[in-house]
């Protein structure tokens, strides 16, 4: 069983920045990728970015490259969301999931674990 918790969202300002992060625990969670994704109100759940197990390989959504960056400590069982030049359009709940591979994975069913979120809201 894989626990996840989030933490850091908040109210901003558009421009602004936001550092999210998920501590993890359970198995051997060091060996999945890992993966954040988000849920705006009315909109379906959509990936936001991904890394693989080790941490040396990352993938994002349009959306958001340039804009945001993964990274993964093993050490300290936490994954992390830098989110810079924030948009209105990025308000919504962020989630931190847990993979069922070793590699990063865009899609919703290659991941089995999953937290229970934390707000960003992005003002304009």
């Amino acid at each position: 069983q894989v626990q996840l918790v989030e933490s850091g969202g908040g109210l901003v300002k558009s421009g602004s920045s936001l550092r999210l992060s998920c501590a993890f625990s359970g198995r051997t969670v060091s060996l999945i990728g890992m993966g954040w994704f988000r849920q705006a109100p009315g909109k379906e759940r959509e990936f936001v970015a991904g890394i693989n197990a080790r941490g040396d390989t990352t993938d994002y959504a349009d959306s958001v490259k340039g804009r945001f960056a993964i990274s993964r400590d093993n050490a300290k069982n936490t994954v992390s969301l830098q989110m810079n030049s924030l948009k209105p359009e990025d308000t919504a709940v962020y989630y931190c999931a847990a993979g069922i591979y070793y590699s990063e994975s865009k899609f919703i069913r290659d991941y089995s674990s999953w937290g229970r979120g934390t707000q960003v809201s992005v003002s304009s």
